[in-house]
């Protein structure tokens, strides 16, 4: 059985987010960048329950553990002009 691709924009509304582009954008131009010694799921920004599924997926490596990854690293660089 194939593990399921998920995209950037099915993370954010799995997370209760916008998920068009302009969302995705505001989202990213307003959260970061994040400091390097601060886990993602511990960033302030983020409910209760986000913060245990970013977690989560994370830990075991689950399906949605790559494009999480992405939403890291984009949070990290901030806004690239």
């Amino acid at each position: 059985m194939q593990s399921p691709e998920h995209s950037l924009p099915s993370l954010f509304k799995q997370l209760g987010l916008d998920d068009d582009a302009a969302g995705i954008e505001r989202f990213i131009t307003t959260h970061s960048p994040l400091k390097p010694e601060l886990q993602l799921a511990d960033a302030f920004f983020w409910t209760d329950s986000q913060k245990a599924f970013l977690r989560e997926e994370i830990l075991v490596d689950a399906d949605w553990a790559e494009v999480v990854d992405e939403l890291n690293l984009m949070l990290r660089r901030g806004r690239e002009v």
